[in-house]
């Protein structure tokens, strides 16, 4: 027993000393990191502002070195993300601000159910903003070596932000990775397409007026096609060449028309009508399930599930997106 206490003691001391040359380390790297951003149009008054608070945080690096993976197949995973409770939600706040968000739509060719679909997901419309201090976990984020550059990129660039008003740093919780608002966009996001709906000077992404405008004018610059489709569920014959299927949402390779896969599609009928059409054939549990049907479920994709990609990077989210939003078609 005095062996395993002597242990614990030594193992607590260990984390403990650790602990230390991190926090001295991380601080080592705030003084270097001011006379960089005091180069990039940061005055002193605002870095000392904002950073004095900064924290090293420990549990942010565990969130981007251990992910969870999700093991459930890709049926279950869009079906709890795309609950009729998930649906009435979003109706009941589309209808307290109806004609704004009718607005939007009819501005930047953003259908509606789109951005109810893209909301919903992301925070639930609002309800998991996520509570991590920004600044601190892009700090972290930055100190640490594995994707330093482009989380140095994030938090010069909110800085910025800061120093001309546009951000308020006292509202800054989001995700651990330095998401924010009701739409999870991150500083380079918000600098290139965030917009004061508003006219109050300032960047609110929290708000419904300046958090729906920024998604749909970003959905608008990256080229999304109004009433353009999005994926549909296809049955495939086991003749269909393995290169044909997509498993990862890093890069959509060997796209076709639609009528060169005639011939590996049982159910083509349903969506000939698409036949000129460049689309892509992803199967997204093979990489993710366990012992997985290479073949099932398939999915033909279009242009515009490639762009919400560009908003989150992985399949299933893309699927349950476009899901939710049929959802919301069929219902408004």
């Amino acid at each position: 027993m005095k062996k395993i206490n002597i242990l614990l003691i030594l193992l607590f001391l260990i984390k403990c000393s650790y602990t230390y040359a991190e926090e001295k380390s991380f601080d080592d790297w705030k003084s270097s990191f001011k006379k960089y951003a005091l180069t990039k149009n940061i005055s002193e008054k605002t870095f000392d502002m904002v950073m004095k608070e900064a924290k090293f945080l420990p549990k942010v690096i565990e969130y981007d070195r251990y992910q969870p993976e999700f093991y459930e197949d890709t049926l279950t995973y869009i079906s709890k993300r795309t609950s009729n409770k998930k649906v009435s939600k979003g109706i009941l706040l589309y209808k307290k601000n109806y004609r704004f968000i009718n607005y939007i739509d009819s501005k930047y060719s953003i259908e509606k159910e789109l951005l109810l679909s893209l909301m919903g997901i992301e925070t639930n419309f609002g309800k998991y903003l996520g509570k991590m201090d920004i600044i601190s976990s892009l700090s972290t984020l930055s100190y640490d070596k594995r994707r330093s550059d482009f989380f140095t990129s994030e938090l010069i660039t909110l800085l910025q932000l800061i120093e001309k008003n546009i951000v308020n740093y006292k509202l800054l919780y989001g995700s651990w990775a330095g998401a924010f608002g009701n739409f999870q966009f991150m500083p380079s996001t918000i600098k290139n397409y965030a917009v004061d709906s508003d006219n109050d000077n300032k960047i609110n992404l929290k708000s419904i007026n300046d958090s729906f405008e920024s998604a749909a004018n970003y959905l608008n610059k990256i080229g999304w096609k109004k009433n353009e489709p999005c994926f549909f569920k296809i049955n495939l014959k086991n003749n269909v060449p393995i290169n044909l299927l997509n498993t990862s949402a890093q890069k959509i390779k060997n796209k076709r028309k639609l009528k060169k896969l005639k011939n590996y599609i049982i159910n083509y009928e349903e969506i000939s009508s698409y036949e000129n059409k460049k689309v892509a054939i992803i199967t997204p549990d093979k990489d993710i399930v366990p012992e997985a049907d290479p073949l099932k479920p398939a999915y033909i994709v279009f242009d515009n599930y490639e762009l919400i990609l560009k908003w989150n990077r992985s399949l299933r989210f893309a699927l349950a997106v476009c899901h939710l939003k049929q959802k919301f078609t069929n219902e408004l």
